[in-house]
């Protein structure tokens, strides 16, 4: 079967994949730690984002992909209601039963009732929205193809079953949608990376579904040229286990998180291929400050130091070009807005796509 097929079986067959099955994911008692994990300070300020579009479409809804534990849900709703920008409805797409459980008994616990009861599940998109769209660390997870450019031609890297253990092995690509991406991307033979036509497919879906306001993403990745460097011609393919990280999918099938580094350049494409226009692109730490992080950090006295200390050192890890800030990356699109989006008043890169 090709890479793709066997990532989707890894990560979402039912009961058997990584997220369908019971084990914890996230957080410190799980196999990786995302931003909302890591501090609140990171939805408050993509909930500052959504608030201006909010208030810009006159109302609507949010719709936050993939939630995963659910935290960012309740941090979100937390500050829209500081904010006294409340959305219609918070509506959560969730392709895993057992994380939307874990996310239903987080949000009652952490939520007021009143807050609690605007959050609903989606099994599949709405065929029309007016809001804002959220995803934050999902087109990492969305399989990807493996193609191998040598001087023989194109390859794609699929995996066998042999001797009782998974095995890679290469066809020569055949004509169609992934020979199309592939050909025009210029790097040197012996090189492997992926291809997300998923990932390419789910953002040209959200923008054509997208009535009024903005769709934003964050995720770690590149635009193309820096993706397809010589730098890495092994490919982005990484694998999180108990915390340690590692390049082989093919141990550990169901037991393991699977991802591959975004191509935002295809993202950007996507987008303005389902009729989106391109609002902003830039790192998470331009982003955050942007949204006003920094304030939130002068809500607290330094002189508090029980307080001020664990969030300072939450910030860093959310700021830092070693931690988190560089490597991930915020991309927003969306129809009939007038107004420039606050997370790329500063910083933005779009000339880079």
């Amino acid at each position: 079967m090709n890479f793709a097929r066997y990532m989707e079986f890894a990560l979402y067959a039912p009961g058997l994949g990584y997220y369908s099955a019971g084990s914890v994911k996230l957080g410190e008692d799980g196999d990786f730690v995302t931003a909302p994990e890591i501090s609140s300070l990171f939805g408050r300020c993509v909930a500052r984002q959504a608030a201006q579009v909010l208030a810009e479409v006159g109302g609507g809804s949010v719709l936050e992909l993939g939630a995963g534990s659910g935290k960012l849900t309740v941090d979100v709703l937390s500050e829209l209601d500081r904010l006294e920008q409340l959305p219609e409805r918070y509506c959560i797409l969730e392709v895993s039963g057992d994380l939307r459980a874990r996310q239903q008994r987080l949000i009652q616990a952490d939520l007021p009732p009143a807050l609690a009861g605007r959050v609903s599940w989606f099994d599949a998109l709405p065929e029309t929205f007016a809001g804002v769209v959220l995803g934050n660390e999902v087109l990492d997870a969305v399989p990807v193809h493996l193609v191998a450019w040598t001087n023989e031609g194109l390859f794609e890297r699929g995996v066998e079953f042999e001797d009782g253990r998974f095995a890679w092995r290469d066809q020569p690509l055949a004509e169609g949608p992934l020979l199309e991406a592939a050909s025009p991307i210029d790097v040197l033979p012996e090189h492997l990376s992926e291809i997300s036509l998923a990932a390419n497919g789910l953002v040209t879906s959200l923008a054509r579904m997208l009535e009024k306001g903005a769709v934003i993403l964050v995720d770690y990745g590149f635009p193309r040229r820096e993706f397809y460097h010589p730098h890495r011609a092994q490919g982005t393919l990484m694998c999180h286990y108990r915390h340690q990280s590692h390049d082989d999918p093919l141990i550990y099938p169901g037991l393991q998180d699977i991802t591959a580094h975004v191509d935002f350049t295809a993202v950007a494409e996507a987008a303005i291929d389902g009729g989106a226009s391109l609002m902003g692109y830039c790192s998470q730490t331009q982003f955050l400050i942007n949204c006003g992080i920094t304030n939130f950090l002068s809500e607290v006295s330094p002189s508090d130091a029980a307080a001020y200390l664990p969030l300072a050192a939450q910030a860093q890890k959310l700021l830092s070009p070693a931690e988190m800030g560089e490597l991930f990356k915020a991309i927003a699109f969306g129809k009939g807005l007038k107004q420039p989006l606050l997370g790329f008043a500063g910083g933005d890169k779009r000339h880079t796509l």
